[in-house]
């Protein structure tokens, strides 16, 4: 969910942007703005050369660095609880004035603080470089426009949306961190056999995209179905990988994820850097044929 974390916020904020007749042109720039803020939880992937860094003067072997992802990954920048009081700092620091700003800073040290109690000094770094990104987006948002207001709820949309869609891959995220109390135990499963479930997980990454590519072109007054090459057509030979591929879990996916991704090379243009090139016709071609490809490979699985 890497890319669909923040392409479920663009699509969220710019759908509710519109139902409140803002302009198309401010709706989509809300859109990447959310989109910013919820692809900040995945920061905490700093975690590797920090708690290499930290560690290293007791020892820098496997089983410190794999601790140290167990302690870190889906941890404090994966909570709702911590999502809740950075989207109140981010507020506070977007509408500006001496007593807002303190009030940021302090509830932003005080994330810190906790992290730092309950994940040590790697957990303090993350969350430092967590609450940092959250305040340089929503000043950089603010330079293009966007007021106070909107940019507490696209802060909001973001940071909230985000680790609900670490529910279907990997551990769950720790929801309530700092909380003792688990929200969610295990991942949704949302078929029973190991490589349905990563078909399924897939095609909701997919749909996120897709949700994403319609809302823009519906809100710029553009046809998909125009946008989309024939050629996408080509994805559907994608389907002999069932044969020719071990059955990927999301243990081991990378080979599925990467092959089939290729697929969407369909949709490049022969000369990428000429001024005829539409690219919005790249993208929904290229997506079209991975989406194809996908759809005949799980069809051929289901075969086998």
């Amino acid at each position: 969910m890497f890319v669909g974390h923040a392409l479920l916020a663009f699509a969220l904020a710019v759908r509710g942007a519109r139902r409140f007749s803002v302009p198309r042109a401010r709706a989509l720039r809300y859109g990447v703005v959310a989109g910013a803020f919820a692809a900040i939880p995945d920061i905490d992937v700093v975690y590797a050369p920090v708690g290499l860094l930290v560690r290293s003067v007791d020892t820098v072997g496997p089983d410190v660095f794999w601790e140290t992802v167990n302690v870190i990954h889906r941890g404090p920048t994966h909570s709702l609880v911590m999502a809740a009081v950075l989207v109140a700092a981010v507020g506070c620091w977007s509408r500006g004035g001496r007593l807002s700003r303190l009030l940021a800073v302090a509830l932003g040290a005080s994330l810190v603080a906790v992290a730092t109690a309950f994940s040590g000094s790697v957990g303090g770094v993350v969350v430092l470089v967590f609450v940092l990104a959250a305040f340089a987006v929503a000043a950089a948002a603010a330079r293009a426009g966007v007021e106070p207001t909107p940019i507490l709820a696209l802060a909001a949309v973001g940071l909230l949306s985000h680790p609900l869609g670490d529910l279907f891959t990997g551990s769950p995220p720790a929801l309530l961190y700092p909380l003792d109390m688990t929200l969610v135990a295990e991942r949704i499963a949302l078929h029973p056999d190991p490589t349905g479930h990563l078909l399924a997980a897939f095609a909701v990454e997919l749909g996120t995209v897709w949700l994403a590519i319609w809302t823009s072109a519906r809100v710029s007054g553009v046809s998909l179905a125009e946008l989309v090459n024939p050629r996408a057509a080509l994805g559907a030979g994608y389907a002999g990988a069932a044969l020719l591929l071990p059955a990927p879990t999301l243990e081991q996916s990378a080979h599925f994820v990467f092959s089939v991704l290729a697929i969407g090379v369909v949709g490049a243009p022969t000369r990428p850097f000429s001024r005829g090139v539409d690219w919005r016709e790249v993208v929904a071609t290229g997506l079209s044929a991975v989406t194809i490809g996908a759809v005949a490979y799980a069809l051929a699985y289901g075969l086998l």
